[in-house]
């Protein structure tokens, strides 16, 4: 009897489960098989990139800067190949530059005299040194030509309100820049160089930085044929930014060596913050089926 009884329990199991294998199955082939097998996931979709060029004049604004902030004006130009891959260049001048706090500080405070003379501007030799500005030493931002590659993978809307509904994408950007700047001259090496504690070593020289480039933005469209966005770009590169001897003797290069040179270079990303404003051609988008 109670053999019989195990026996029906199992077989009642077995069966529960071959049918509930069976409807899980039914299920599953219903979906595949339905009426939106091989619709796609969005229809009526503005595709505002896909086939078009974008023109988008660009205001930089350089970030956490020692010795001089930059404001660059130029303008990006972007072929857009799909909705999601572009190939284009981007180009700035240094319009503005003002110095930081840090600069003016230097400025009024550090003496002038035969200690400093190597690595702070001024006027007259040993012992009648005078004051001049700190700020005519330290390095500009000239210019940044780039060429670089977009990828935007990611779109929807941003609600403002709940009521006004806008456009927007993310985007990544990857490439090459010439970064065009003035620094402090090479002094104290020979060969015709002035000693680098001679009033005359502290004027500008200019030289082109070769460096990678990549951005992180913001695209959105309150139109079909223009858009705003904002943007963090970094140019990492080695400068002599403040005109310093810091490098150049002792273990590793470590120590200062009375030369400058581009021992004296150091790291920087070199980061700004881009705001734009983008006009599209054509200007009407495809829309997807």
């Amino acid at each position: 009897m109670k053999r019989r009884f195990v026996s029906t329990v199992l077989a009642a199991v077995v069966a529960a489960g071959v049918a509930s294998t069976s409807r899980a199955a039914s299920a599953q082939e219903l979906q595949v098989t339905g009426p939106l097998k091989g619709a796609p996931a969005v229809r009526g979709l503005r595709l505002h990139r896909e086939g078009r060029f974008e023109l988008a004049p660009t205001m930089s604004f350089t970030l956490l800067d020692q010795y001089r902030r930059t404001i660059l004006f130029g303008a990006r130009l972007n072929y857009n190949i799909t909705d999601w891959i572009a190939v284009g260049v981007w180009g700035a001048f240094g319009a503005i530059s003002t110095s930081t706090y840090m600069t003016d500080q230097i400025d009024s405070v550090a003496p002038r005299d035969a200690l400093t003379a190597t690595n702070v501007n001024h006027t007259g030799t040993y012992p009648n040194f005078g004051k001049a500005p700190f700020a005519d030493q330290v390095a500009k931002m000239q210019y940044v030509a780039a060429a670089q590659a977009t990828f935007t993978p990611f779109r929807g809307k941003l609600a403002i309100f709940n009521k006004i509904f806008v456009d927007t994408d993310f985007y990544a950007s990857a490439g090459g820049a010439l970064v065009g700047i003035q620094e402090r001259a090479d002094c104290g090496g020979g060969a015709g160089q002035p000693s680098c504690a001679d009033p005359n070593s502290f004027q500008l020289a200019s030289k082109t930085k070769v460096a990678p480039t990549f951005a992180l933005g913001f695209t959105f469209f309150p139109g079909d044929w223009w858009s705003l966005g904002i943007e963090y770009r970094a140019l990492p590169f080695s400068w002599n930014r403040g005109g310093f001897d810091s490098r150049g003797a002792g273990t590793n290069g470590n120590f200062p060596d009375q030369k400058i040179d581009s021992q004296d270079d150091t790291f920087d990303f070199n980061q700004m913050v881009t705001i734009s404003v983008g006009f599209f051609f054509p200007t009407k988008p495809r829309i997807s089926e």
